[in-house]
């Protein structure tokens, strides 16, 4: 990951091509009404039947570790839930919160690296972006992403990544998302 103050390259083309496009379509007065992205989290949860089990535990916060490079927070179980076999104080999730530079670097690889090897990758859904005007995706496998190596892992496990931007609208949470070169399916945004 860069250090101190060098930008990384995801950023550096937000600013120079994404900026003037985005304000040539939307009409902004100025650099700073362009939505941007705010931060990235991923989540891994941890399941009852393996939540006993220390080994799994840091299987996961390694895996979320080695993926984001930095140290996830345990998230534990506010409350029992008898169907599903939790207690209280249970760890039920792993979470990493990105922003700045790691965010950026984060995104690109996203883009250009991790879907990429998703088996049957057919572009992302225009649902995945919601309401919120975050895109939020689903791997059902963690050894997608570059950092893992197939022949290490031991169990697989998903996770989920959560891009929050600023936008005000969805129209311009799509735009600016096709601008950083996020592969949309065609065929529904029509």
């Amino acid at each position: 990951m860069p250090a101190g103050n060098l930008n990384s390259r995801l950023k550096e083309r937000y600013r120079r091509e994404i900026v003037p496009k985005m304000r040539e379509i939307f009409g902004y007065k100025n650099d700073l009404a362009v939505p941007r992205l705010l931060m990235v989290k991923i989540n891994a949860g941890i399941s009852a039947k393996f939540g006993k089990e220390d080994k799994y535990m840091e299987t996961v916060a390694k895996t979320l570790e080695r993926i984001s490079g930095q140290k996830p927070v345990l998230m534990k179980a506010r409350k029992s839930i008898s169907a599903f076999k939790i207690r209280q104080g249970m760890t039920v999730a792993a979470m990493v919160t990105l922003r700045g530079n790691r965010m950026y670097d984060f995104v690109d690889k996203l883009i250009n690296i991790t879907l990429a090897r998703v088996r049957d990758f057919q572009g992302i859904s225009v649902k995945s972006l919601g309401n919120s005007r975050s895109l939020t995706l689903g791997f059902k496998e963690h050894v997608v992403f570059p950092e893992i190596q197939s022949d290490e892992v031991e169990k697989i496990h998903g996770l989920a990544v959560s891009i929050a931007t600023n936008a005000k609208t969805g129209k311009e949470a799509l735009t600016l998302l096709k601008l950083f070169g996020f592969p949309f399916q065609e065929d529904e945004s029509k």
